[in-house]
């Protein structure tokens, strides 16, 4: 059984594509940033899970180590933490470093050290692939309006395509989900919220399909690229946004 490796569960979208991966066959080990919140999501989803600070190379190389140990070493890399971290809009002005650093741990630097750290033996079997989750603000500007989650996605839509490049003749698939609004965790509920009836009119009436998206339909496009139909596309970014870019 092939085994994938998802983070960033305890958002939401990482949780429904864990469960999404488990039903097309796959051991799923899942890893978030140790605390009670993983906790619970680790619980309720019931899968090898592993706490790490995924910002911080060290912590992921062990983390890869341990996984490779006792569960054997991962396919399929789902890279789906990340975030906001708590933040909101703020002038460019008034940012805090630590929190444009924050953030840009969480999206991307996790994603590079994942790489760096399970690529050695994707490379080994001939075989890979790696799913990033950026967003659609890594395509425009973010609704957020915070300027280093915005930033940190254009950077993980980047690194998506340059992995690609440098994977390709190795086997190794590379591509990108790239959510529209998507009611997954607490943080997007209250930004929901912000918007006001009228503004929540306007967004929905700027979506096609007249909806905001669910976890399940992220999950499902995350289920194609990891399957063997998705064989021979790689250094994509597939928005799943019911229409809205």
């Amino acid at each position: 059984m092939s085994v994938a490796l998802v983070s960033g569960i305890c958002g939401g979208i990482g949780a429904a594509i864990a469960r999404r991966l488990a039903e097309d066959g796959f051991l799923v080990v899942v890893t978030d940033r140790p605390g009670e919140a993983f906790e619970r999501a680790a619980t309720g989803l019931g899968f090898p899970a592993f706490a790490a600070d995924l910002g911080d190379k060290a912590e992921v190389m062990r983390l890869a180590e341990k996984v490779a140990a006792e569960q054997g070493a991962p396919e399929v890399l789902v890279n789906a933490a990340g975030g906001v971290c708590g933040q909101i809009r703020q002038p460019v002005d008034e940012v805090p470093e630590e929190d444009w650093r924050n953030v840009f741990a969480a999206n991307i630097d996790s994603a590079f050290f994942l790489a760096q750290a399970l690529v050695p033996e994707m490379r080994a079997s001939g075989k890979g692939r790696i799913i990033t989750i950026s967003s659609g603000a890594g395509l425009r500007p973010s609704l957020t309006g915070i300027q280093a989650y915005t930033a940190a996605k254009h950077a993980l839509v980047g690194l998506t395509r340059q992995l690609a490049l440098e994977l390709g003749p190795q086997g190794i698939t590379v591509n990108s989900v790239a959510p529209g609004f998507v009611l997954s965790n607490e943080a997007t509920r209250r930004q929901w919220e912000s918007y006001g009836d009228e503004g929540q009119k306007a967004l929905i009436e700027r979506i096609h399909l007249r909806r905001l998206g669910r976890p399940e339909d992220i999950a499902n496009a995350v289920s194609f690229l990891a399957g063997d139909e998705a064989a021979w596309i790689t250094g994509q970014v597939l928005c799943v946004d019911g229409g809205q870019s």
